[in-house]
């Protein structure tokens, strides 16, 4: 497997970049929002329930008064990502940008639900090294492909299957499973209600 973008070399920032302390810290923004900020990390393969789970989700906490915010796979490519097609580098690109703009939203004190396939080990652990120990939270969908196949919501599977699309995970590209996620749902077993409070149970340590 080759290498991320972000491996292959040592990009050197512009000579008049530098970091600015905040006044302001992200331990008093949490303070302020009275909650304690975390990035729950969805990944699965197309049709584990990824996009479904995170919106009751993000439903639930803010009906409980959770400031949050979702991150989904194919809405940021409609804009912050929308320069990157779905090559191997381009999807560690897709998955580096959103680890960085989920740690900056956790800084404002936010709960941030990112629903991704990112089916890369590599590519989730470096979002993982982003941030502040027990800040991430990785829920991994263990669908079984059948199961997500036969569900198809976006018809990706039978266009994969007929040579229609390359490089599609679970059929002609690996998915890595995670080592050791925080929470692991099979959401043929689980309903939508149920993976939600598992997740919920993960925050609540």
């Amino acid at each position: 497997m080759s290498k991320s973008p972000y491996e292959l070399k040592d990009i050197d920032l512009p000579s008049n970049a530098v970091w600015h302390r905040c006044t302001v810290s992200s331990a008093d923004r949490a303070e302020l929002m009275q909650q304690t900020p975390r990035c729950i990390w969805l990944t699965g393969l197309s049709g584990a329930g990824k996009s479904t789970i995170a919106n009751a989700l993000d439903a639930t906490l803010h009906a409980n008064g959770i400031k949050s915010f979702l991150l989904d796979g194919d809405n940021v490519r409609h804009g912050l990502n929308k320069d990157l097609g779905m090559t191997e580098s381009d999807r560690a690109e897709n998955i580096r940008r959103v680890g960085e703009v989920a740690k900056l939203m956790v800084d404002a004190g936010l709960v941030v639900i990112c629903a991704f396939i990112s089916p890369y080990k590599r590519d989730r652990q470096m979002v993982r090294s982003v941030f502040d120990h027990g800040q991430f939270i990785e829920a991994y969908l263990d669908t079984p492909l059948s199961v997500c196949e036969n569900r198809d919501p976006k018809g990706l599977y039978k266009k994969a299957r007929a040579g229609m699309i390359k490089q599609f995970t679970g059929i002609s590209d690996p998915y890595e499973v995670p080592e050791n996620p925080e929470v692991v749902l099979d959401t043929s077993k689980n309903s939508v209600a149920e993976s939600v409070k598992v997740i919920l149970g993960a925050l609540s340590h």
